[in-house]
């Protein structure tokens, strides 16, 4: 049985103590299958018998959809971005993330505070702040990214028809066009969760790979380590 452990602090509300739970993150840019996997995972988990809920940005009932809202006039100050989706996260880990957690489920995150840095770190607010403003978040168990360069992710949002203002960093003039900006932006992305992975021990995984096989690689991973792990919750 592990000890809650924090980022770097915690909220005065939040639980310390004993977590039989386990939270495992799925990180990477749009476009690198990251969801499709979560869900295939999850799935996969739950045949093996174990108790899985799963979250993902903007899923807060409390600013969720006001985040949503407030996207759709373009005219969102890049700090305030960074400070509604720290709400959105505090939210959702008071009243989904850590009573799971300490119920024993395993936790699957759809992306985590490493898209929120990675984003903040690219409209220019600054990495101490970052982690300060996110070190709330509980520590996760494994992190896994599904890396895809830029080369190989354009054609991939092009498709999908996803290049859209935000994800393209159109608010902070990356470019002179949408297609532009969205490369530099992306580019800036990546450049941070490699760096992120590198010093955090990601698990990193080539996103180029035909989906069966990346689930496969996350399944071996994910069975080897709570194998390893004492008995979480098992579903009902």
């Amino acid at each position: 049985m592990n000890e809650i452990r924090y980022v770097s602090h915690k909220m005065p509300y939040f639980p310390d103590g004993p977590c039989t739970g386990k939270l495992i993150v799925i990180e990477g840019t749009d476009g690198c299958g990251r969801s499709t996997q979560a869900e295939m995972l999850r799935q996969w988990l739950e045949v093996q018998g174990y108790g899985v809920t799963d979250t993902g940005w903007t899923r807060s009932k409390l600013v969720g959809q006001a985040i949503t809202d407030l996207k759709q006039g373009h005219s969102l100050h890049r700090l305030t971005y960074c400070l509604m989706y720290a709400t959105d996260l505090a939210d959702r880990m008071e009243y989904q993330i850590l009573p799971a957690l300490r119920s024993g489920f395993i936790v699957l995150a759809d992306r985590y505070i490493y898209t929120a840095i990675a984003r903040g770190i690219a409209r220019g607010a600054g990495e101490e702040w970052l982690h300060d403003l996110f070190g709330f978040a509980v520590v996760p168990d494994l992190v896994f990214y599904l890396r895809l360069g830029v080369e190989d992710l354009v054609p991939r949002v092009i498709e999908a028809g996803k290049m859209n203002y935000w994800e393209s960093g159109m608010d902070m003039n990356y470019g002179d066009d949408i297609y532009d900006s969205f490369v530099a932006y992306q580019g800036e992305l990546i450049a941070q969760f490699d760096r992120m992975a590198q010093r955090d021990r990601f698990v990193t995984l080539d996103a180029r790979q035909d989906p069966d096989v990346i689930q496969k690689q996350l399944r071996r991973t994910v069975g080897q380590y709570l194998q390893s792990q004492p008995q979480t919750a098992v579903a009902g």
